[in-house]
């Protein structure tokens, strides 16, 4: 297992594992909200990997034989001027994505990548990272919570009938 910061020649890998991960979430929302919607696998890559380029972030890859199988992509929390109202507004980490093969998981990769990010976000003085985890990931949240994580916020929705 090797990890290494992310190479356009991989493009086309990152877009593979991003729609698993969509088509994974879709098939676990019980409100039925999520979709994988027809320029997804064209589209957002590029969006991510340009958060990542435009606020001071890093994207890292898990190669297995020259395959990638897992994915990192973190990036550093901009504030605006409202964020200082009520805010201390530390420096902020954000993992934007972490996405292990299903081909692969549970065999410590993403630990792995997961520590990568973090480094990084050590070795640029961060203070604290954060990320979103989709509330019927269930594994997900079982991950985090294991490498140290916790809630800070809950998001919570109704259906309107």
């Amino acid at each position: 297992m090797e990890i290494i910061l992310y190479e356009d020649k991989y493009l086309e890998e990152v877009r593979d594992l991003l729609v698993e991960l969509e088509d994974y979430i879709v098939s676990i929302d019980e409100d039925d909200l999520d979709r994988v919607g027809p320029n997804y696998r064209e589209k957002m890559a590029l969006y991510d990997l340009e958060e990542v380029k435009n606020n001071d972030g890093k994207c890292f890859l898990a190669l297995e034989d020259n395959k990638v199988v897992g994915l990192i992509m973190g990036y550093i929390r901009k504030y605006d001027e409202e964020d200082y109202l009520d805010y201390k507004c530390p420096k902020y980490g954000v993992v934007k994505e972490l996405i292990v093969s299903s081909k692969i998981r549970n065999k410590g990769v993403g630990t792995l990548l997961l520590e990568k990010m973090e480094d990084y976000f050590k070795s640029v003085d961060c203070e604290y990272i954060g990320l979103e985890v989709f509330a019927y990931n269930k594994n997900a949240l079982n991950f985090y919570t294991k490498n140290g994580y916790h809630s800070r916020t809950v998001n919570v929705i109704k259906k309107v009938e």
